[in-house]
């Protein structure tokens, strides 16, 4: 996307040979879903290492119903200083998007308020594992 490598996270468990490869090629960076300390300074690592790069990290109740949203997402673009950027994928429409930009004010609950007003507008393909 107008020359931005794209990276997304994955759980490290499905990078065995020779599917690593293929996820590594695609731009996956394994993640340790059992080692969480640190995750936001890795990922902050990351950005500072790449120079330019889009990160796309999945909403919460793909797998499961969440009762929250988890804050490393915010947390990680506010210290590598880069926009938070709402995708979506609404599955009554079946359309695909971009949404605003999201610039962290420092102000999680605003933010996050935000946030979540733009994606009460649009349908998920599980809406009750949803956070909303």
């Amino acid at each position: 996307i107008m020359d931005v490598p794209l990276r997304y996270t994955i759980k490290k468990e499905l990078f065995f040979f020779p599917l690593g490869l293929f996820l590594r090629g695609l731009g996956g960076i394994p993640i340790d879903r059992k080692n969480k300390s640190n995750m936001v300074q890795k990922m902050v690592d990351l950005y500072q290492a790449e120079g330019q790069l889009c990160i796309l990290i999945t909403p919460e109740g793909t797998r499961s119903h969440s009762p929250e949203w988890k804050k490393g997402f915010y947390h990680i673009a506010q210290e590598a200083q880069v926009p938070i950027i709402l995708g979506y994928l609404d599955y009554k429409k079946k359309h695909a998007g971009v949404g605003p930009i999201i610039t962290p004010s420092g102000d999680y609950e605003k933010d996050l308020k935000e946030i979540q007003d733009f994606y009460r507008t649009i349908t998920p393909k599980y809406p009750e594992k949803g956070v909303l």
